[in-house]
């Protein structure tokens, strides 16, 4: 019987298995074949706090899981394939068919980003291709870059990277926008950025595995080149949620809906990081969620002592 069983190990997970364990509560991690989320993918991150220098994306996440085990969380390298969230003890089988059960779990197991699926997209993410404009926006400065997107999250891309890039041109399949009307009037009377419509992409393209642009087609059926120093994605995220649909709240979207922190609707369930955070969706705030988890379910045991002794001895 686990006090506490943390489902993924990006920096939510990561976190939240620092606290709990300084905390005694003995946390194990599913943390999953390939642990640490999407900074997995991300090279140079100069923007998480305590690094002078810029710090490697697995690098990060090699350093929060070993500071976790060094104040006691163990490690399992599993998938989850199954959970019975009906009552406590809650129940987690992985895909090796092994059952864990636990008084309390965190489920930290992050989002994905949607990717284009064209030929090159694979091969240049972290090297040219970025799903971030926060996180990778200063690496161009006074560059030319392209958004692929037509939501709020593409337009809000575009916004932010026109206060740093030279130009952003806007890359979207359709003839409309499917964003705000605000976002799209901000957007449009922003002068270095620029559109695309009706545009959609045929492959990444680069030269000595460095970025060199996009290939596009117009509505036309024309295929034409558009050169660029970077290619920001920005058509959506998935939240890996895929396991828990029908035990816990979700949005229409698939994100763990929370209250009151990091409380999901059944007790003794807690949510953290991009599986739960559709805005931020930055290491930092997954980080600071996980904290946050691992302190409400430090809390939730200490109220529920009496039966959680209970269901040991069952």
């Amino acid at each position: 019987m686990e006090k506490l069983l943390i489902i993924g190990a990006g920096p939510a997970g990561n976190t939240a298995a620092i606290y709990a364990a300084r905390a005694s509560l003995d946390p194990m991690v599913l943390a999953g074949p390939l642990p640490g989320g999407q900074l997995m993918l991300t090279s140079d991150v100069e923007n998480y706090p305590g690094f002078k220098d810029p710090i490697v994306g697995p690098e990060l996440m090699e350093a929060m899981r070993l500071q976790a085990e060094r104040v006691g969380a163990r490690y399992t390298y599993a998938l989850t394939s199954k959970v019975d969230f009906s009552k406590p003890p809650f129940k987690v089988w992985t895909d090796a068919d092994e059952l864990i059960e636990a008084q309390t779990v965190i489920i930290a197991t992050g989002a994905t980003s949607r990717m284009m699926g064209v030929p090159g997209e694979n091969e240049l993410i972290g090297r040219g291709v970025s799903t971030c404009a926060v996180c990778d926006g200063f690496f161009y400065k006074s560059k030319d870059v392209i958004v692929v997107g037509g939501g709020d999250s593409a337009l809000e891309e575009a916004l932010y990277l026109s206060k740093v890039v030279k130009s952003v041109t806007m890359v979207h399949r359709r003839d409309t926008f499917r964003g705000s009307k605000i976002m799209q009037e901000r957007a449009m009377s922003t002068a270095n950025i620029h559109f695309l419509m009706d545009t959609s992409v045929e492959k990444i393209l680069s030269a000595d595995q460095k970025l060199k642009g996009l290939q596009l087609k117009d509505k036309a059926g024309k295929s034409f080149e558009k050169l660029a120093d970077g290619v920001f994605v920005a058509i959506g995220h998935i939240p890996g949620t895929e396991a828990f649909k029908g035990l816990l709240t979700m949005d229409k979207e698939g994100y763990i809906v929370v209250h009151d922190g990091t409380k999901t609707n059944v007790p003794g369930i807690f949510a953290a990081g991009d599986c739960v955070d559709r805005v931020y969706r930055q290491a930092v705030t997954a980080a600071a969620m996980g904290c946050m988890a691992a302190l409400d379910c430090e809390k939730y045991l200490e109220m529920n002592s009496a039966p959680a002794a209970e269901a040991r001895r069952n």
